[in-house]
């Protein structure tokens, strides 16, 4: 079936016949021929149309198809029966076959892998977030052996919320090389000119934030017992414990990371507006509220923002009093702006004399940009001699992803509230 530009070149070529015959008309020197000839290209270019109509479906259905399910975007499989603990299992005996084989295959086209490739939906796509811990059927992931237990009913650590992703960052996903995303920084302007007056001109100008894969990994440990009994109990503890290995350290990097190894998050940007409480340590009041909100519309970030910051400051929050002694609320104080509470957020920071104080964000979240290059890297290592001797497996997951603030100043934030 000839492609879209191939169908488009010979309509192009048909139109311009045609126009070298209208042209012929105009002047009066179109022969009886030309005319049939005129009436059968028409003819031809109508049959085109139909042709190129059907081809830009068919395109839009192959990029639907090849979508890359890195994120789960529109086109992305129906992953609901794709199973991380049978994944694991079968690469630890040495055959991923199945809905697990067909993902890997499909993700790791002209990618480097260490071992299974894992959709990034999979695992992060309801919870996100990190830790390296070990279960074994005879510690507290013993319980797990029953065959009557469900899944439900597996009492999870306790764990800080994830919420970047909910507060609307931008998610990219499927990318490959490095992403240049550039952004106008000003704006040519209008003046007000004499009679017969030459208008001034004045140029646009233009910066770019720039995103390069950073490597996030992580480890956990399971032992071979429970991979092999807990089926379908494991798996959802599986996926829970590997999510929130990797997506709490890119919530955590979102918000504070330090541009080293890790993306620099906001708390960590360069020339962040910031509103100071006077008195390192001092309680943030509905005052300084105001003032945070202040910072980015006065630099006309017209995009929807919110408040983030961690439970401790929700406790000053929920305790602060005007001056009748009347509890604000917490919609109040934080002056009807859409707010939230997560402690990912950092509550031992430094100022001055003050110490173990809390950040307050307010920001515009969808200019804050979440890059993915990869899926899930999960490379199962019954090898390890932390397991080898057990029969157990150690997990490591790895993650290529940058986060970026589209501009600085849509962010504002405090540094040196009370914890």
């Amino acid at each position: 079936m000839p492609r879209l530009p191939d169908l488009m070149e010979k309509r192009s070529a048909l139109v311009d016949e045609m126009s070298t015959l209208v042209a012929k008309d105009m002047a009066g020197t179109l022969g009886d021929e030309e005319r049939a000839r005129f009436e059968t290209l028409d003819s031809e270019v109508k049959a085109l149309d139909d042709r190129i109509a059907r081809a830009r479906k068919v395109e839009a259905y192959e990029r639907v198809a090849d979508a890359d399910p890195v994120t789960g975007g529109p086109g992305a499989r129906d992953l609901r029966g794709y199973s991380v603990a049978r994944a694991l299992r079968s690469s630890l005996a040495g055959r991923l076959d199945g809905l697990e084989g067909e993902m890997h295959a499909e993700l790791s086209k002209g990618r480097e892998t260490r071992g299974i490739m894992i959709p990034v939906q999979v695992l992060l796509g309801e919870r996100r977030a990190a830790e390296t811990r070990a279960m074994t059927t005879g510690g507290s992931a013993g319980a797990l052996k029953g065959t009557d237990l469900m899944s439900e009913a597996f009492i999870d650590r306790l764990r800080p919320a994830l919420i970047v992703e909910q507060l609307g960052a931008t998610v990219l996903g499927g990318l490959v090389g490095n992403v240049d995303v550039p952004c106008l920084t000003g704006s040519a302007t209008a003046s007000w000119v004499a009679e017969d007056g030459v208008a001034s001109r004045t140029d646009q100008t233009f910066e770019k934030v720039s995103l390069a894969p950073k490597t996030i990994a992580a480890e956990t440990q399971f032992s071979r017992r429970l991979m092999l009994q807990s089926d379908p109990t494991i798996e959802g503890i599986v996926r829970n414990d590997l999510s929130w290995v990797l997506a709490a350290g890119l919530d955590a990097a979102a918000i504070k990371g330090d541009g080293a190894n890790e993306p620099t998050g906001i708390l960590a940007t360069a020339g962040l507006q910031t509103v100071a409480l006077g008195t390192d340590g001092a309680a943030p009041t509905p005052d300084h509220m105001a003032d945070l909100i202040a910072l980015p519309e006065i630099a006309n970030v017209n995009a929807p923002r919110s408040f983030l910051t961690n439970a401790k400051v929700k406790k000053v929050a929920n305790k602060a009093k005007d001056s009748q002694g009347e509890y604000y609320g917490l919609p109040q104080f934080f002056m009807n702006e859409p707010f939230a509470f997560s402690n990912q957020v950092p509550s031992n920071l430094t100022k001055g004399t003050g110490t173990n104080l809390s950040a307050i964000i307010y920001g515009a979240w969808s200019d804050l940009f979440i890059a993915y290059w990869s899926a899930v890297d999960v490379l199962v290592n019954p090898y390890h001699q932390d397991v080898a001797s057990k029969g157990g497996v150690l997990v490591h997951a790895f993650l290529d992803a940058d986060i970026a603030s589209r501009h600085v100043e849509s962010f504002s934030a405090i540094v040196d509230a009370v914890a």
